[in-house]
């Protein structure tokens, strides 16, 4: 097949699939038109306040809207968590105390995760070392989710399981909405007061319903990668059952303050303005990935998710086999983002990972994966991570500059 021609062919066979991803924004986009109509959101709602943040209507604004549109009895959206992994953090180490235990139910966490739970890492600073129990179900073949080992694994010792929505860096299969409800109905059924806590990061408004609207009890997530809409600089959200996020808000600030402090230091028109647009702009990520799966497929790779199936986040893997077309997929990224495409990314160690990572991506909000963005381990089997794309024409874009090097 001539290169010129790999992309455009793929985005014929991939068209049929855009359809149904286009029903899903505008089911989204009205559940959170809906939010801001509900909570009579108005331009007081931007304004800040300064030092201890006392009576903050518009961050009490904010927390709602989060909480109407994710279906929570409370949220708290902070700029002040600094990553996802802050957040989740928050969450377990405000939920869980000494002697209680964890469990993930869909095998290891991703990397960052093993030093929170203290499976690497700083043991003293860890769940481990704060006396957490720690357990997991290891996934089959690496890949499918264990019903069967959950349902022997929970029982009354168990306090919370973790369900890792996306796969992070491994080849596993992300969770969709149908398999998070089995798992929560498992868990349920075995022991009805552990908490079922999902780490909804690279989920959020790619499926029509979220994790809280079958059964889970938490769910956090961090603001520059979906429900930021590519807009919002900093910070995360927690949303679910008010006494769990209440001690998570504990966490991130302290006992007898939790989600009643913290300056937004100018922060709420964007964060407002970001989760409006959410819905539109993962559309938009997601059919880059459905096509960037197309490509690479026809190209003889392995990709997954597959062109035709349905999505429940944004990553798109393309497995390799070997360093070198791993290495020059990120640098041709690189050279196809509106910021920094001067720069030629290379393997580097990054704080949480113990591999060395490439990472490509001239993002606008350093970090942000809500925007064009791609990284992977320099392990076997040499896969990229490909997310985001806050427009699906430079993706497409980025896509024929990429296969012209590969080819």
């Amino acid at each position: 097949m001539e290169k010129n021609n790999i992309v455009q062919n793929a985005e014929e066979k991939v068209k049929k699939y855009f359809e149904f991803v286009d029903e899903v924004k505008e089911y989204n986009q009205e559940k959170v038109l809906k939010a801001f109509y509900n909570n009579k959101i108005g331009l007081e709602h931007f304004a800040s306040v300064s030092g201890y943040g006392h009576d903050d209507m518009g961050r009490e604004a904010l927390d709602n809207v989060f909480a109407d549109i994710f279906r929570a009895e409370k949220a708290v959206v902070r700029n002040h968590f600094v990553s996802g992994t802050h957040t989740l953090a928050c969450c377990l180490f405000g939920n869980l105390r000494y002697g209680e235990k964890l469990v993930s139910v869909a095998g290891a966490p991703y990397d960052t995760m093993e030093e929170v739970i203290g499976t690497r890492g700083d043991k003293r600073a860890s769940l481990i070392g704060h006396g957490v129990l720690y357990d997991e179900v290891p996934l089959i073949d690496n890949m499918d989710v264990d019903f069967e080992g959950i349902r022997n694994k929970i029982d009354e010792t168990v306090n919370m399981v973790l369900i890792q929505r996306s796969r992070g860096y491994s080849l596993r299969k992300s969770l969709n909405i149908e398999t998070i409800k089995k798992i929560i109905e498992i868990v349920k059924e075995k022991n009805p007061k552990c908490i079922c806590f999902v780490d909804n990061c690279y989920g959020e408004f790619v499926e029509k319903l979220e994790p809280l609207e079958v059964g889970a009890d938490l769910i956090a997530g961090s603001l520059i990668k979906n429900p930021g809409g590519g807009i919002v600089e900093a910070g995360g959200y927690v949303a679910g059952k008010e006494e769990y996020v209440n001690q998570a808000a504990y966490r991130l600030t302290a006992p007898g303050i939790g989600s009643e402090g913290g300056a937004m230091l100018n922060q709420l028109r964007l964060i407002f303005q970001g989760i409006f647009m959410a819905p539109s702009i993962v559309s938009e990520a997601v059919k880059g990935a459905i096509l960037a799966s197309q490509v690479f497929e026809d190209m003889g790779f392995i990709s997954t998710p597959k062109p035709h199936e349905i999505r429940t986040d944004l990553i798109q893997t393309i497995k390799f086999g070997a360093p070198e077309p791993l290495l020059e997929f990120c640098k041709t990224l690189q050279m196809y983002s509106p910021i920094e495409s001067y720069l030629t990314p290379v393997p580097d160690g990054v704080p949480g990972y113990d591999d060395k990572l490439i990472m490509a991506g001239g993002s606008f909000i350093e970090g942000s994966t809500i925007e064009l963005s791609a990284d992977g381990p320099v392990r076997p089997p040499y896969a990229v991570y490909m997310q985001g794309g806050l427009n699906y024409a430079h993706v497409k874009i980025a896509l024929k500059g990429i296969v012209e090097k590969l080819v």
